[in-house]
């Protein structure tokens, strides 16, 4: 491990030569590839070079008690040793973790679907919340969301929404979000306080480009038609909604929420695109996922991931078996506590894979 940090450290300086360099701060095209390839390096060179300090001292401090000491110095020496060993311990695990293989997928943006699963007009219901914790979370990170398809009911939920989300590192903080999201409340239609347990499913898929996923246009079936429900007088008036069908998956893709065609169409794609990437992907990890001792990060949709309790207050996931009890402001957006400790949980059993 510490010859492939060397090599890294190298690497590192390396790039920040060629960077300086008077030609390549001409090519900008050249200088954001080394400038990106630096910065991915970055975090493992920095803790590197945290660890050699932290060894260099540690290796002085053991010195120091082959010297003439007084009692008093000589316990600080080896509460200092201590603290030191520790800390190198912490470092080369952090340093372990930042070495894990990196998801290729980790800096993109996102795409989420949300749907409404059993339960009737609860969850619909629910799949609105679902809807409004994400994009709290969103606008709690700085990022940028934007509707694509909105499927609403007549009391205020949802059969489905789909929506975008932009921003660094979206995907690698919401991709352990798939799966099935359960609620036991009691709805506001029930007038004997009974509970109800209603549920909904969330996708996050990676947003793709055209050099990761390309799409046969004569594998496409592109139908327009009128759209329907709330809008303007041209979104209701002219064939502005897009329809597509990929013949060889059967996967269906509509998209209405602009009042152009084209808009519709360019969106309806960007989400067919998104869902054939994830099919292949999650095809190409099924083996490897029956070797794993959890679901943590293998996006399987039929899961049911977590459970949402309104009379107790709390919101458990079963995956690593986490309980909050805090699930007022969790439906405000309030999760990275849940997403950190899902992140580390997948990190750790990767760790104990390579051991």
């Amino acid at each position: 491990m510490l010859e492939k940090l060397d090599d890294l450290k190298d690497k590192y300086t390396e790039l920040s030569e060629k960077i300086s360099d008077p030609e390549i701060l001409s090519d900008s095209h050249k200088l954001q590839k080394l400038m990106k390839e630096q910065a991915q390096i970055e975090p493992i060179v920095l803790k590197y070079s945290e660890y050699k300090d932290v060894v260099s001292q540690l290796e002085d401090s053991k010195e120091m008690l082959n010297e003439k000491l007084d009692d008093d110095f000589k316990e600080m020496v080896k509460e200092e040793i201590k603290n030191l060993t520790a800390k190198e311990e912490e470092l080369i695990q952090e340093i372990k973790i930042l070495l894990l293989p990196k998801d290729p997928n980790d800096d993109k943006d996102v795409i989420v679907e949300i749907r409404a699963g059993v339960g009737g007009e609860e969850a619909g219901l629910f799949a609105g919340d679902l809807l409004r914790m994400y994009l709290r979370y969103a606008e709690r990170q700085g990022w940028k969301t934007e509707f694509i398809t909105v499927n609403q009911q007549g009391i205020g939920g949802y059969k489905e929404v789909i929506f975008s989300i932009k921003g660094k590192g979206a995907y690698s903080k919401l991709k352990y979000e798939s799966g099935v999201h359960r609620v036991q409340r009691v709805p506001n239609t029930e007038s004997s306080g009974r509970i109800h347990t209603s549920s909904a499913t969330v996708a996050v898929l990676p947003e793709v480009d055209d050099i990761d996923i390309e799409i046969d246009p004569n594998d496409v079936r592109v139908d327009v038609f009128r759209s329907s429900g709330n809008g303007g007088q041209c979104v209701n008036t002219t064939d502005s909604a897009v329809r597509l069908t990929h013949i060889p998956t059967g996967i269906v893709i509509s998209c209405q929420d602009e009042k152009s065609q084209l808009k519709n169409k360019d969106k309806a794609f960007k989400v067919l695109k998104a869902r054939l990437y994830d099919k292949y992907q999650r095809e190409q990890n099924a083996e490897l996922a029956k070797t794993r001792k959890s679901q943590i990060g293998t996006g399987d949709r039929s899961e049911r991931i977590r459970t949402y309790n309104y009379p107790q207050g709390r919101v458990t996931d079963h995956r690593i078996g986490m309980t909050l009890y805090k699930l007022d402001s969790f439906m405000d957006g309030d999760i990275s506590e849940m997403l950190d400790a899902l992140l580390t949980s997948d990190q750790t059993e990767k760790l104990e894979e390579l051991e």
